[in-house]
């Protein structure tokens, strides 16, 4: 059975990566920490305002110790064009503690994660507050760690279902175990942001949450919702 699921989701893979014109640039620019800290405060809000709130609080607050340290409520008013900024502030730096106190020397830096291996990094990660799977995953596949890690958001967790991928009713921690489950266990991290680029550009551009255009969808043949509207 995973073995079939493996060659439908690379023949899905390749001509999503194709069709929006993978493979794709694989982000570097962040270190662990700011990666770890910028998907918190990503949770249910847009890019472009997590973007914002990011810029400001690291103008405000230059290092993750003035963060970590800072009058909570002037944290809160750095990040406020985030939702729950209240919340996520608080979460912020209760996270900078714990990731603080888990060096020897007290530095705040996510660096230690390189020599372990990515389940066990991202069990490590999980245990913080408010950093579930999908930061987790991000924390690996996104930052300059650069390791496979597949990080599902909804969109690429939309067109999962409806190609019957997993149940209908499975979060995103209960996806990405299946998916990584038949996905190709070589698969470096290049090829893991490619697989997450394509499924969510597929759900942003063409398997919309309403109304989805099927007529035009280049994987119509291998998805079981589409079979069933066309």
């Amino acid at each position: 059975m995973e073995k079939n699921m493996t060659t439908k989701a690379l023949q899905v893979h390749a001509l999503l990566v194709r069709y929006y014109e993978g493979p794709f640039q694989h982000p570097q620019e962040n270190d662990p920490l700011s990666e770890m800290i910028g998907a918190m405060l990503s949770h249910r809000t847009k890019n472009e305002r997590t973007a914002e709130a990011f810029e400001n609080m690291r103008e405000l607050f230059p290092s993750w110790e003035d963060v970590r340290t800072a009058d909570t409520e002037e944290l809160v008013q750095s990040i406020y064009s985030v939702t729950f900024p209240g919340q996520k502030a608080r979460r912020i730096q209760a996270a900078l503690d714990i990731v603080k106190e888990a060096h020897v020397d007290k530095e705040l830096s996510l660096d230690f994660l390189k020599g372990m291996k990515g389940p066990e990094a991202r069990k490590w990660l999980e245990q913080i507050p408010g950093v579930g799977a999908k930061t987790s995953a991000a924390v690996l596949n996104f930052s300059t760690l650069q390791l496979p890690a597949l990080v599902v958001d909804t969109h690429h967790l939309r067109v999962a279902k409806r190609l019957g991928w997993i149940p209908k009713k499975a979060g995103i921690p209960k996806a990405e175990k299946i998916m990584t489950a038949f996905l190709p266990k070589d698969w470096d991290a290049q090829e893991m942001y490619d697989h997450h680029e394509a499924l969510m550009y597929h759900g942003q551009r063409c398997c919309y949450p309403k109304n989805p255009a099927c007529m035009r969808c280049p994987i119509s043949d291998h998805c079981i919702y589409g079979q069933e509207v066309l």
